[in-house]
């Protein structure tokens, strides 16, 4: 805001007038409706794109962990059973079993991945092919929307 003197010419009163330059009401509400509006149409664009990554995310983590999987059936002629499950990337469930066992294991690091809901992965294996399952956003089977489960034969 700023504070604006009129000058005063010679032979006039000497009164001097003050004015006050700034913004109206009127043109903070404007301003006010476009931000509105503008978020209005922003953030429904953005809310749902976080779930969207972690669908995504899963298939990612599934594609990583297949391929630990097929890793060990190279070296073991087999994929872990399903009651030795995921956890046979990381230590050797059977050195008798599994003699041609890699020495750092199939996954790095010394925990199991979880899915992005921080639920494990579900390991099957029929003994001919292997799937794995998320159960995503409620940890429950089924499901719909967020909450549907996703499987790595299902990935693109």
């Amino acid at each position: 805001m700023s504070i604006k003197k009129n000058v005063v010419k010679k032979g006039e009163s000497m009164k001097r007038e003050y004015t006050k330059s700034g913004f109206t009401l009127i043109e903070i509400m404007v301003v006010i409706i476009i931000l509105g509006l503008l978020a209005a149409f922003v953030i429904p664009n953005i809310t749902g794109k976080s779930e969207e990554a972690k669908q995504k995310l899963v298939c990612i983590q599934m594609k990583s962990v297949a391929e630990g999987l097929k890793m060990f059936k190279i070296d073991n002629g087999t994929y872990p059973t399903s009651e030795e499950g995921m956890a046979a990337l990381i230590t050797n469930p059977s050195v008798e079993k599994y003699p041609s066992y890699s020495k750092n294991g199939y996954l790095e690091g010394k925990n199991l991945p979880k899915d992005p809901w921080n639920h494990p992965y579900i390991y099957l294996n029929d003994g001919t092919m292997f799937d794995l399952v998320s159960l995503g956003t409620d940890g429950k089977e089924g499901g719909t929307d967020d909450g549907k489960d996703q499987k790595l034969s299902e990935c693109r």
